[in-house]
């Protein structure tokens, strides 16, 4: 069977150095698995990498801030390049902190059948007219098995639910139980970067500071002047709407400094919630040393 790496952990957690010195160590290609690194435009917000260092990265910064992007989306160009880089006779490590990315990878995704742009505006619409209470209201006299499944603020996923339902007459989890695995013959090495809470606090608070010295200002200013529609996920890059603010003048740029690394507190503890949930039978790493941490990881993968 064909390896290949699946290397996730938190925001901040140094995922994208270590994917770069294993890539190197077992002659290997680099997928992100991080749905804000995949738009062209928040590249320094997204901390996608920038010295790739003669390492293949794939399927990172290609799409526009526009456009929309699912799991579905992911998964299907992800497959190929997987596909593409064992065709090459090398290693596929994929990377990054969306979970469900993973999830999906590892457990298959629903076939759902295809729903236009025009009915899922209809939606849309829908949601816009009548807001989060009196959707989620009419989402769950629609489907009863989403109560208690998804939180009342989460747009994206209380639309795509509703169309589901409303469109295939079928809960989105009557079809998740139809699901298929998408590879037969790989095998899959999970490691995931369990870095101490405390730790990743104080990168977060140097990280966004860096950022913003490497042009992260220009670049929310820039955004900001695309007009990219309010309901896209490219809106929700971590800093951009506090840096917003700043340009606009509604807030001094120390206080959207402390409001975005908040957010940013805020959204790993999410994601670190969803992991201890739904990534079972992963192998943590928790080594604060970096020689010592690339020693067990490489060790791990070639002994698996």
């Amino acid at each position: 069977m064909k390896k290949v790496i699946l290397l996730a952990g938190p925001t901040a957690s140094g995922k994208s150095d270590l994917a770069i010195y294993i890539a190197k160590k077992i002659n290997g290609e680099i997928i992100n698995a991080d749905s804000m690194q995949v738009y062209k435009e928040i590249k320094i917000l997204s901390a996608r990498p920038i010295k790739y260092k003669k390492i293949k990265h794939h399927l990172y910064g290609f799409l526009s801030v526009k456009r929309s992007f699912s799991t579905g989306q992911w998964i299907k160009l992800t497959k190929k390049k997987i596909k593409e880089i064992i065709k090459r006779k090398k290693i596929p490590i994929v990377v990054g902190g969306t979970g469900l990315y993973f999830k999906a990878l590892t457990e298959g995704i629903a076939e759902i059948p295809f729903i236009s742009k025009l009915k899922r505006q209809k939606v849309i619409n829908l949601f816009n007219k009548i807001g989060y209470e009196k959707f989620y209201e009419k989402l769950v006299t629609l489907d009863p098995k989403c109560k208690n499944k998804i939180k009342k603020k989460d747009k994206q996923r209380l639309i795509r639910f509703y169309e589901v339902i409303f469109y295939t007459k079928k809960s989105i989890f009557d079809w998740q139980e139809n699901t298929k695995k998408n590879f037969k013959r790989v095998k899959f090495i999970k490691i995931f970067l369990n870095i101490p809470k405390n730790v990743l606090l104080e990168k977060i608070d140097r990280r966004l500071k860096k950022m913003i010295t490497n042009g992260a200002l220009n670049e929310a200013l820039k955004f900001k002047r695309l007009g990219v529609p309010k309901h896209l996920p490219s809106n929700y890059v971590l800093g951009l709407k506090e840096l917003q603010l700043n340009i606009d003048k509604k807030m001094l740029l120390e206080e959207a400094i402390d409001k975005a690394n908040i957010k940013t507190r805020q959204y790993i503890k999410r994601q670190m919630t969803w992991f201890r949930g739904q990534m079972i039978g992963w192998t943590d790493f928790n080594e604060l040393k970096q020689a010592d941490l690339k020693k067990k990881v490489l060790n791990f993968i070639r002994t698996s």
